[in-house]
């Protein structure tokens, strides 16, 4: 379709802990699969849409991530309930996962927005946000 989002592509610090928590992210909690791996990255596709992870060369390790530098803030992925995002708070915590926000959670985003906010290994800010608001 015209506009619709075809793959994002994000180079990361390591690429063996960036695996591990994207895969078990993006494969357990949403219905990602792994389409493409190599020595040196791997993407996960849902329908259309891919993400690619990709090891950052050497050379380029100096400059860290910070979500609030020019490029990318965050991810966002939509869920179906409330209480997926009470469940996958309690996998993130449980995890070691730092939660963003914890003093607004789960309204980080305001009042009628029911989402949880973390960090993925390079500090890439992550959202889960539920599409209907169960109160």
């Amino acid at each position: 379709m015209n506009g619709s989002l075809h793959h994002i592509e994000v180079y990361v610090s390591d690429l063996k802990k960036s695996i591990e928590f994207w895969e078990w992210f993006l494969t357990e909690k949403f219905s990602y699969k792994i389409h493409q791996q190599w020595e040196k990255g791997i993407s996960f596709k849902l329908g259309e849409t891919y993400i690619v992870f990709v090891q950052t060369e050497k050379e380029h390790l100096a400059s860290t991530y910070h979500r609030k530098n020019t490029g990318l803030n965050h991810l966002a992925f939509h869920c179906d309930s409330n209480q997926f995002v009470d469940n996958l708070t309690n996998e993130l915590k449980k995890r070691n996962f730092t939660i963003l926000y914890p003093e607004k959670h789960p309204f980080a985003g305001g009042k009628n927005y029911y989402a949880v906010f973390f960090e993925d290994p390079d500090r890439i800010k992550v959202e889960v946000v539920a599409d209907k608001i169960d109160f």
